[in-house]
This record gives structure tokens, C-alpha cells and sequence, in this order.
């Protein structure tokens, strides 16, 4: 693979790369606002239509506390690593059924080795006809359906039960966390609202969240992509305003930036977007895409046989 030579400088990168934990706390408390006023909406309302609108928000912000796990596993949180990984854990990890340490263990090993035969994530989906590209529509189509009706959210949990699982957690560490469980059960028992959580949070984590999760790994490496060049097998997407809700949150979309320099945190990989484009090389070469509804969608798609006798 070709790599490329930044024209960025170090002092550039440094500056970028100091954490300002308020910013993280304040995500954090975001997303778990945004999720206790979707739930506050669809109850006052009593719609079907404004319940179906929440949970997407919903499974928008669920897909915010993936990504601040991933920012978690780079030490991104808090500069304090305990502190970093406690607080990655209780409030955005363990909600989603996964952990901090299992996830930085896969996650590092992908970042080392983009791409190739030692990427864990790689390896896993090569093969995987759900990230076999170019597709026709229905076939795509077909394969989204397949989330919105758990099937292949199942099928995806399954896949990712060993990262919730870290060979490094101690015994207390899993007693904790079981007790984590068990404390919010007993909550929702004691205050009877299962019903609720099956709801709020069940339905658009088995559905919508894990739809959200495809199209942004697709995003990440698949579809038109170029292998030979760092810059051309790691895609960025520049969002639609609407995308960023669901497929973007806490700017994972810069995510060639993120291989780049994994050191900077979420809130300014888009000043290092703009810095890499004043470089003639990135600027001509990276991987960008606009939309996730359209140009990702263009890119996966193949293209439809030419009629007879039509003109090129």
C-alpha cells in the first residue's frame, strides 16, 4: 500500500490532539438527553408516527454512545485511563451491551493492520456477501429490510458477542458489571416499566441501530474503494444535515482523518479535515464522499445494464 506523506505539522497535530474532557462529558449528556426526550415525546403524544420518529432518534443516540466507546478505546475520554475507561463503560458501553476493554482490543488491532489479513475487522467481513460491492438496489434493499426486522441485527450481536467479552477483565470487573444488569432490572421490575424498555430501548437497538452500525461500517472500507493507496481505502463522508443525527454523531464520519491520526479527538477531527485540505495530495487523493443517501449509496451500487444500441 502506498502511504501518504502529511503536510501537516506536528505542532499542527499536537494542538489538535488535546483533550478537553468537558466536551466528552457534554456529549455524554447529550445523548442521554436527546434519548429521555424521545421517550417524553412519544408518551405525551401517544402517536404511532411521532413513537416510529423517536425511536430512530433514539437508535441515533445509541449509535453516539458506540462512538464515544470507540473514543473510549483511544483514551479520547478523559486523560485519567481508569477514569476514562469507568465512565466509557457505565454510561455509553455497557448500555449497548458492549465494553470498553473488549472493543480496544479488536479495534487497536484494526487500526494497525488496516485492510489486510491481521485486521480482525477485515477478516470478518471479506467473504460476507453483506459487504460484497458493487450490489443491484433490490439487493441492497433486501439487506437493510433484513435489519428492520432483527434478522440480521441477531445475526450481527452474534458476530460482536466476542468484543463484549475482554480477555483482560477481572473477576470484579465482571461482578460489577452483572451487577449493573441486575440494578437496572430490579429498577424496572420495582417501577414497572418493562414494557417501556421494550419499547425504548429493545426495539431500535435490535432494529435500527444495528442498520445504522451496517451502513456506516460499509462506509468506513467497502464500495469503490482502493486498497493500494492509504488514502483511497479509508473513506470520509461529508454528511447531509438530517444524516448527521443517525450516521454521524460526535463526527465519526471523518473517519480517513481518524486513521491518519487516531490521537485527535472527535470534536476536532473537522479541524483537521480542514487542515489536510490545504494539502494539494489529500485534497486530491482522499477518499471523500458526499452523503450517505447519496454518494455511498452511488458508490455500492452497481450500475444498470446499458439498453441496446444506446449511446455511451
Amino acid at each position: 500500500m502506498n502511504t501518504y506523506d502529511a503536510k501537516i505539522s506536528s505542532r499542527k497535530i499536537k494542538e489538535l490532539s488535546v483533550l478537553q474532557p468537558w466536551r466528552s462529558a457534554a456529549a455524554i449528556v447529550f445523548d442521554w438527553a436527546v434519548i429521555a426526550a424521545a421517550i417524553a415525546a412519544s408518551e405525551f403524544s401517544g402517536s404511532w408516527w411521532v413513537y416510529l420518529a423517536c425511536i430512530a432518534l433514539i437508535a441515533g443516540r445509541m449509535h453516539g454512545f458506540g462512538v464515544l466507546m470507540h473514543e473510549g478505546a483511544h483514551y479520547r475520554i478523559f486523560r485519567d485511563k481508569r477514569l476514562n475507561d469507568w465512565v466509557t463503560d457505565i454510561f455509553a458501553a455497557w448500555p449497548i451491551l458492549a465494553n470498553v476493554h473488549g472493543y480496544r482490543q479488536n479495534h487497536l488491532a484494526h487500526h494497525q493492520h488496516t485492510n489486510t489479513d491481521k485486521d480482525p475487522d477485515w477478516t470478518a467481513k471479506l467473504g460476507d456477501g453483506a459487504f460484497a460491492f458493487p450490489k443491484k438496489a433490490w439487493q441492497a434493499a433486501v439487506q437493510l429490510l433484513g435489519y428492520l426486522v432483527a434478522i440480521n441485527s441477531a445475526r450481527d450481536l452474534v458476530r460482536m458477542a466476542p468484543r463484549a467479552v475482554s480477555s483482560r477483565a477481572t473477576r470484579r470487573y465482571k461482578l460489577l458489571r452483572f451487577g449493573y444488569y441486575l440494578a437496572w432490572g430490579a429498577l424496572f421490575t420495582v417501577l414497572g416499566i418493562w414494557k417501556g424498555v421494550l419499547l425504548y430501548w429493545i426495539v431500535p437497538y435490535a432494529t435500527l441501530l444495528f442498520l445504522i452500525l451496517h451502513v456506516r461500517s460499509v462506509a468506513e472500507h467497502f464500495g469503490s474503494m482502493d486498497y493500494d493507496e492509504e488514502l483511497g481505502s479509508t473513506r470520509t463522508v461529508l454528511p447531509h444535515l438530517w444524516e448527521r443525527l443517525f450516521f454521524a454523531p460526535h463526527n465519526v464520519n471523518f473517519h480517513l482523518e481518524h486513521h491518519l491520526y487516531p490521537g485527535v479527538p472527535f470534536y476536532n477531527l473537522p479541524k483537521l479535515h480542514e487542515a489536510l485540505m490545504q494539502d494539494e495530495e489529500y485534497r486530491t487523493k482522499a477518499h471523500l464522499t458526499r452523503g450517505y443517501s447519496t454518494g455511498l449509496l452511488r458508490e455500492c451500487l452497481a450500475a444498470p445494464a446499458a439498453a441496446p444500441n444506446s449511446a455511451y
